[in-house]
């Protein structure tokens, strides 16, 4: 298996390291990750000027690239630019939760929308923002979960979030608000975005954002289309 690892925190990242590692026991790994922090920078890429692109060492077995740019950049660079196909594209561990709405701003999640544009497949994690434990033991089991229903049978792209002491995983939609943020003035024609919870608990495990504030780890089905199917549906012009 031919596999690419990717994220938005950057190529120094430690949920990065962990997540690339794990890989190689299915095949060949190769990472291509942003230079710096690219959180919340969603699908966005560059084509306006020209992007550095830097082979650096990184662990035995992985070959591993530097992207000066964004994270779905990354994903462009790994498959576009070294003319490769991957039969897995594998996003994160970010520290942080992508759930809810959130998700549409993601890098990490809009890794896996690039792989899924590429035509390959992709799993984006994501974890508790204060540590990588949880994820580096639960991957497997995740993967397991994966295999066992056979869901690559019935969608390309998965989000996962694994939180703390995880007791088990729910299979979820999209939940709504998580984190949301208010402009901060802090000089002159200067604001900074702070961000604050929006999360209201309704113990709804369907939901991405419940289940994952309840203890469970979230696999929830993404897509890269982004009509509305059931208004389409319902009017027929």
């Amino acid at each position: 298996m031919k596999i690419l690892v990717a994220n938005d925190d950057g190529i120094n990242s430690e949920g990065l390291r962990i997540l690339a590692e794990w890989a190689k026991r299915f095949g060949e790994v190769t990472v291509c990750a942003p230079s710096v922090q690219q959180s919340a920078k969603s699908h966005a890429i560059n084509i306006h000027e020209p992007i550095r692109v830097e082979k650096v060492p990184f662990a035995d077995g992985i070959e591993a690239y530097t992207v000066y740019s964004t994270p779905a950049d990354c994903v462009r660079f790994g498959t576009l630019g070294l003319n490769a196909h991957y039969d897995l594209v594998l996003s994160g561990i970010n520290k942080g939760f992508n759930m809810g709405e959130d998700i549409l701003y993601s890098g990490t999640a809009a890794n896996i929308f690039e792989a899924g544009l590429r035509g390959c497949r992709g799993i984006a994690f994501s974890t508790d923002p204060t540590s990588f434990d949880e994820a580096r033991v639960k991957l497997d089991e995740v993967w397991s979960y994966i295999v066992k229903h056979d869901l690559f049978a019935h969608c390309n792209l998965f989000n996962i979030n694994i939180p703390l002491n995880s007791r088990g995983i729910k299979w979820t939609k999209q939940g709504g608000p998580y984190f949301t943020d208010e402009f901060v003035k802090v000089g002159d024609g200067l604001y900074s975005q702070e961000g604050y919870s929006v999360y209201r608990i309704n113990n709804d495990y369907t939901v991405d954002t419940d289940s994952v504030m309840n203890g469970y780890i979230s696999v929830t089905p993404l897509s890269v289309l982004r009509d509305n199917l059931e208004v389409w549906k319902k009017i027929r012009l």
